[in-house]
This record gives structure tokens, C-alpha cells and sequence, in this order.
């Protein structure tokens, strides 16, 4: 009996996994094997229909190829950004506490709201970053003044790649500063002493001592950004056509006529997570020991 008290305290935590968890990505896949009406009325087995359908969609090597982009840009722009933050505001300075508060507004908010305020900001009429492109006499040079932004995947994508770089770099940013407190400063004493400067420092040691933060981090935004939703969604629909939708934009959309065919693209979505995972973590060599 005593070899199963564990059980009292691990039990309940393996339940809620298995239902928040392992059931819904049960139900996931055996939804994708089914045929399913619009109204989510099951009609019976569809065998492989729905993934031969999803794969015969003529805009799905371009939707996933996207994806992958997406995610690359996202979270390279993000790291890198946040390293550069991290770095800056773990120096002492004057209102630097104002300075951290400040950082945490793009997270704290609503990432649809930011979404909605950039689309706003990036109206073709009355936005304005129109009206700041007219005042610096750009407007004629980026198409006029009835420009849109949003409207053609040339500008679309790098303003959907910055807003989500805009609302992913706060956390990372945290993240990152939570690992610098953890690099003991006698560290970086003894570098000194040894002649090392500056760049070298950070580059023999802070990096390599920063990795653990650096690889939780930026596999967490892997994750957040390939799943991501509201962004994308809010300012351009996956608009004009695909040109602008990753899989899960493409999921929603093919869940409004054939919901069989949206499972199968969430288990393809589910996968291809795994996929970014495994290859993040064999390029970070996260298992491996800071010489």
C-alpha cells in the first residue's frame, strides 16, 4: 500500500492531462477519418478522403511552406530582439524599472486588440501610418494614397510578421533577463581579469550560460507562433486569397464547409509542431552540457 501513495499526489495530475490533453488529440484524429457534415452531424467513415482532399488543395504547398517561414521570422526577429532588450535592460540606468513596466504592455494586452489597432493604424484612408507616409512624402512612392497595406501579400506579410514580433518579444525579453540573474558575477570578473572584452564576454559567456533561458524561450514562441490565430485572422482573413494564410488559418476556414477535412488539417498542424520541435531542439543541442 505504501508504494502507491505517489499515486494520491501523480494521479490526479496524469487524469487532467489525459482529458485537457491525450482525449482531445484522440478525438482529433479519429475526427479526421469520418465524414462530417457542415452542422457536425457524423455520416459515417471516410477512410483517407479528407487528407487525399487536404493534400489535392492546390494552394496547400504554398499554405505550408508559409507556415514554416512564418515561424522562422517570427521567432529569429523575436530572439534576437529580445537578446538585444535582455542585454539593455539588465544594465543599471535611470528609470530602467519604468522601462520594464513599460515592456509588459504589448504582452499584458489582448492579442486581438493589438491586432485590431494595427489593422486600424494601417488603413488605406484614415490609418495612421498613411498619414505619417503622406506627411513624410512617401505615399506616392508606396502606391498612393488609397495604398493598402494589408491588401497585397508584398507589405501584408512583413506587417503581420512585425505585430507578431511586436507582442512575442515582451515575454521573451522576461524570459531571457530571468536567466541573466542566474549568471553568477564572478564570472564575468574572472573574464576581466583574464583581458576579455566586452564582446568576447558576452560571447564565450553569456550566451552559452544564457542557453537554457534561450532554448525554453524560443520554444515556447515556436509553438505560440506556428498555432497562431488571432493576428493573422484579424488584420487580412489569410487575404487577398492564401497569400497570407498559414495551416491554421486554413484549418478554421475548412472547418466552415468540411469539418472531416479541418481535423485532418489540425492533425498535419499537429505534427508538423512536432516536426519544428524536434528539429529546434537537435539545432540548439538543448541536451547538451555548457562546456
Amino acid at each position: 500500500m505504501r508504494a502507491l501513495e505517489p499515486l494520491a499526489w501523480v494521479g490526479p495530475a496524469v487524469l487532467l492531462i489525459a482529458l485537457v490533453v491525450l482525449w482531445p488529440v484522440v478525438e482529433m484524429i479519429r475526427s479526421s477519418f469520418l465524414k462530417i457534415s457542415r452542422f457536425g452531424v457524423v455520416q459515417g467513415d471516410n477512410g483517407w478522403a479528407n487528407y487525399e482532399k487536404l493534400f489535392g488543395e492546390k494552394d496547400f504547398a504554398d499554405i505550408m511552406t508559409r507556415s514554416v517561414i512564418w515561424v522562422v521570422a517570427v521567432v529569429a526577429f523575436t530572439v534576437l530582439i529580445s537578446l538585444a532588450l535582455a542585454q539593455l535592460f539588465n544594465q543599471r540606468f535611470p528609470l530602467r524599472k519604468v522601462a520594464r513596466w513599460a515592456l509588459i504592455a504589448p504582452w499584458a494586452a489582448s492579442v486581438l486588440m493589438t491586432a485590431i489597432i494595427f489593422k486600424w493604424m494601417l488603413d488605406p484612408e484614415v490609418g495612421v501610418i498613411n498619414q505619417i507616409r503622406l506627411k513624410l512624402g512617401l505615399i506616392d512612392a508606396m502606391g498612393g494614397a488609397s495604398a493598402d497595406q494589408l491588401g497585397d501579400a508584398s507589405t501584408a506579410l512583413p506587417w503581420l510578421v512585425f505585430v507578431a514580433v511586436f507582442v512575442s518579444v515582451p515575454f521573451t525579453t522576461y524570459a531571457l533577463l530571468a536567466g541573466l540573474a542566474t549568471i553568477p558575477s564572478d564570472v564575468y570578473e574572472a573574464a576581466t581579469m583574464d583581458g576579455a572584452g566586452k564582446l568576447r564576454t558576452y560571447w564565450s559567456i553569456t550566451l552559452p550560460l544564457l542557453r537554457p533561458a534561450l532554448t525554453v524561450a524560443a520554444l515556447i514562441n515556436v509553438m505560440n507562433v506556428f498555432n497562431s490565430f488571432p493576428i493573422i485572422w484579424a488584420m487580412t482573413h489569410g487575404q487577398p486569397g492564401y497569400s497570407t494564410a498559414t495551416s491554421t488559418i486554413l484549418m478554421f476556414i475548412l472547418k466552415g464547409s468540411n469539418i472531416g477535412e479541418s481535423a485532418a488539417m489540425s492533425v498535419v498542424n499537429f505534427g508538423m509542431v512536432i516536426v519544428l520541435t524536434a528539429v529546434f531542439l537537435k539545432v540548439s543541442r538543448w541536451n547538451k552540457e555548457v562546456a
